[in-house]
């Protein structure tokens, strides 16, 4: 099954597309600081939408926002997450929402594992020479391979 992860973001959103635990695309969607929040998203919108048309993934794997102490950067996140969430309902996309500690459980069988470490266990399992820059990209490809 092709599978697109997504690290959504509103400064950045990192994706991965993976079918049969290879690698077929990386990247990220970076919006600019200075743009209004709504061209922001039409932004994310867009280039997510050339995504799902370019590779046609089967399902679509997002990272579920954990609320911290930023609520304000938490609200940014979740408009990206929403764009996200309509894209795959307007393809008709499996749709899995994942925990970040599931994310971690999955790959490096510890639902506590530090970043780095997701990151090290990711690039191992994909035989990678280096970690995706930037997180957002390795995050990404560890929620595709959680999903998958």
């Amino acid at each position: 099954m092709r599978i697109l992860g997504i690290d959504p973001g509103l400064a950045t959103v990192g994706f991965a597309i993976i079918e049969n635990k290879k690698i077929l695309d990386l990247g990220a969607i970076i919006t600019s600081k200075k743009e209004q929040l709504a061209n922001r998203l039409y932004e994310i919108w867009q280039e997510t939408e050339n995504i799902i048309q370019k590779h046609k993934p089967q399902k679509i794997a997002v990272e579920k926002l954990v609320f911290v102490q930023n609520v304000t950067s938490g609200i940014a996140v979740s408009h990206a997450r929403g764009i996200i969430l309509a894209l795959a309902a307007k393809y008709n996309l499996i749709l899995e929402e994942i925990f970040p500690k599931d994310v971690k459980m999955r790959i490096c069988g510890f639902g506590n594992a530090p970043k780095i470490q997701v990151q090290n266990m990711t690039t191992k399992v994909f035989d990678l020479k280096e970690i995706p820059k930037p997180d957002d990209i390795a995050d990404a490809l560890a929620i595709a391979f959680a999903s998958s």
